[in-house]
């Protein structure tokens, strides 16, 4: 946790400064494909003060993952590869866990607290139940903005971007710079998967948001019902020691309390004695 005025929290990448140098520079080539639609590999070069060899290299990395397609001279974005399922059918899944988990983290919430929440059925859930109290919400979801549209109590701060159709959730080097001058007490986001390794999502462009938004809070509380415990994602997201406060569901499972509490993060199990939301 850090406090109002100190350097912002630093999420850490994967260990090894190679494997950094190549990570970086990949995800900024698919950033600024995405952003453009279209990127020339002289473009690319200009830009990241890359080779072109190099360059070609990363551009076949993401090829064969099926996020861009190469071209004669370039690469265009193939948006709809992001393998991210629709904000319907998400809603439906694990229902009941995610209303118990929202009720827990809106009992976490103070009048007059700065809250950025993230995109997801379960962050969905939690807006519904902060209508009318004297929060300021700060959010990249526009269904959870239209929550606040007609309310006077709640205060709300829209980040903008490249909305990603599926889920109405703005994403990318738009909204990761409209949240340079913002700080709030507390973020709240869901993932897609918690093991071991740290945490993961689906969509490479909204990881590299989701960091953005992790570094502009002095807490980061993850919310995420037992079925994402153990599973793995396409985009890893941080460390689980980046992470402050992790609430879930009663079913998770022993062994995986363990391993949450023993990286250093306060896990509330919503609905247990002492765990909230009951």
């Amino acid at each position: 946790m850090i406090s109002a005025g100190l350097t912002p929290r630093s999420v850490s990448p994967p260990s090894g400064d190679f494997r950094v140098l190549v990570e970086e520079r990949r995800q900024r080539v698919l950033d600024l494909i995405s952003s453009k639609g279209f990127v020339s590999l002289g473009d690319l070069s200009r830009e990241l003060g890359a080779s072109e060899s190099t360059l070609r290299r990363d551009l076949d990395h993401w090829h064969n993952r099926g996020l861009v397609r190469r071209t004669h001279g370039g690469a265009v974005f193939v948006a709809d590869a992001i393998p991210l399922p629709t904000l319907e059918e998400r809603f439906s899944r694990q229902l009941e866990e995610k209303k118990l988990i929202a009720r827990a983290v809106a009992d976490l919430i103070h009048d007059g607290d700065t809250v950025l929440l993230d995109g997801g059925t379960t962050t969905l859930e939690l807006a519904r139940l902060l209508v009318g109290r004297s929060v300021q919400v700060v959010t990249n979801s526009i269904p959870i903005a239209q929550l606040y549209s007609g309310c006077r109590d709640t205060d709300l701060v829209l980040l903008g971007g490249y909305v990603y159709p599926k889920t109405g959730v703005a994403l990318g080097p738009l909204t990761i710079r409209m949240l340079e001058d913002l700080h709030v007490r507390l973020m709240v986001m869901g993932v897609a998967g918690i093991t071991d390794k740290g945490l993961f999502n689906g969509n490479l462009l909204l990881v590299e948001t989701e960091r953005a938004m992790m570094r502009r809070a002095d807490e980061v509380l993850v919310v995420a019902d037992h079925t994402k415990i153990g599973r793995q994602g396409l985009a890893w997201l941080c460390d689980l020691r980046e992470v402050d406060t992790l609430v879930v569901d009663p079913a998770i499972q022993s062994d995986a309390r363990k391993t949450i509490t023993e990286a250093g993060v306060r896990l509330i199990v919503a609905g247990e004695p002492g765990g909230f939301g009951a």
